[in-house]
Order: structure tokens, then sequence, then C-alpha cells
């Protein structure tokens, strides 16, 4: 029978992951943390298209076109206009049918929910029927909320492949969710660093190393 994970268990595996936070020296090189958006057309935008693309290449420059090109669209009310009047299609810069659906939905119920600035979504983020509503959207997990929940400012860390990756670097062999955002959490508090910056330190390391092993394979 396998023996249910406690709350010591978590607090082990923090230590864990914090040593090897500071063995690999990510701790040393402090790479500009995840930006805090008052916006929220870039918030639900970034939230929605993020899945499985590359961040750089793909996502960074449509949330910057967002910024530039519709710097009004910081209310949902002002989303959806722009949304009739435009396309969803062209705020984006996305044809994709599944994560054009996905942004009409996340911004449709945020609407129903009145919520219609960041300040609002990041209390919404903090209730477990906000989150669980938005959860029964196709394409929206606890890593989605967790990310937008970042986005807004929350202090919290989302995890993502390169956490998972780096949990097996620290040894760690369950990659539950749940389990292993409050274990990267703790870790972000044993280290005396905002969970936020802990987030994105993981993020830029495991994407070097990501960038490294692509250069070796291909030099092979």
């Amino acid at each position: 029978m396998t023996r249910k994970l406690t709350y010591i268990d978590a607090l082990y595996a923090a230590r864990r992951v914090a040593d090897r936070a500071v063995e690999t020296g990510i701790m040393l090189n402090r790479p500009p943390c995840r930006p805090i958006y008052h916006h929220m057309g870039a918030v639900l935008a970034d939230a929605t298209l993020q899945a499985g693309l590359s961040y750089e290449k793909i996502i960074r420059p449509r949330i910057h076109y967002i910024l530039e090109r519709f710097p009004h669209a910081s209310t949902t009310g002002s989303v959806i206009q722009i949304m009739q009047d435009e396309g969803t299609s062209k705020f984006l810069q996305w044809t994709h049918n599944e994560k054009i659906s996905r942004f009409e939905n996340v911004v449709s119920f945020i609407s129903n929910a009145r919520i219609e600035n960041t300040d609002e979504l990041l209390m919404s983020l903090r209730e477990e029927t906000f989150c669980s509503g938005l959860q029964k959207i196709h394409g929206i997990g606890p890593k989605t909320i967790d990310y937008m929940a970042c986005l807004v400012g929350m202090d919290c860390v989302a995890v993502d492949r390169h956490v998972q990756n780096f949990a097996e670097l620290a040894g760690l062999e369950n990659n539950g969710y749940a389990y292993l955002r409050d274990v990267f959490n703790f870790a972000a508090d044993l280290l005396d660093i905002s969970r936020r910056d802990f987030d994105s330190l993981i993020w830029h390391y495991q994407a070097a190393q990501y960038k490294k092993q692509l250069e070796l394979e291909f030099y092979k």
C-alpha cells in the first residue's frame, strides 16, 4: 500500500530542491523576473496561449504586440469590444481555432464573473469556486490557473515541464502537480526568495540547459 505523502515529506523534498538550486548556481544569476501585468488582454492571452509553445519565439512577441497595439485592453470589457470590432484572431495574432476558442471561453467566463481588471482577477484566483469553474473550460488546468495568478502578482509557482525536470534533478520521485507546487513553494521560502522569482530562476535555468542539449545534439 502506498504511503500518503505528508507535510513533512514535502518539507524534506523542498530542502533537496533548495540544496540543488544552490549547487547549480542558479541563485547567483538573477534573470529578469516574470512581469506583473495590469492589462487583462495581455494576461489572458499569455495564460491561454503559452501551453506547449516556445515562449521566447511565439508567445512573447504576441504579448508585446497586444501591449503596444491595444494599450486600452486593460479591462475585460475593452477586450470583448476589440474581439467584436477586430476579431479574436487579429488580437491574438493567431489562427488556430483551438486556442482562439479557449481564449474566448476564458474571456466569457471572466466577464460572467463580473471581473473587469487584474486586481479583481487576483482576488478571484484566491477563491476555490472560481478556480474550479475556470478549469471546466477545455485546456485550462491547475498549471494555467497558477500561471495566470503569477502574471497578476500572486506569489506562487506554476508547475511546468521545467519545474518537473528540475524536480528530477533533485531526486524527487513524486511528480504530482499539487505536491510539486507545495515543494517548490516551500523551497523558495527556505531560500528566502519570492516564489515568483524562484519560478523564474528555475524556468531560465532549465530553458538554458535544454538549449545547450540541443546544440550538443546538433554538433554530434
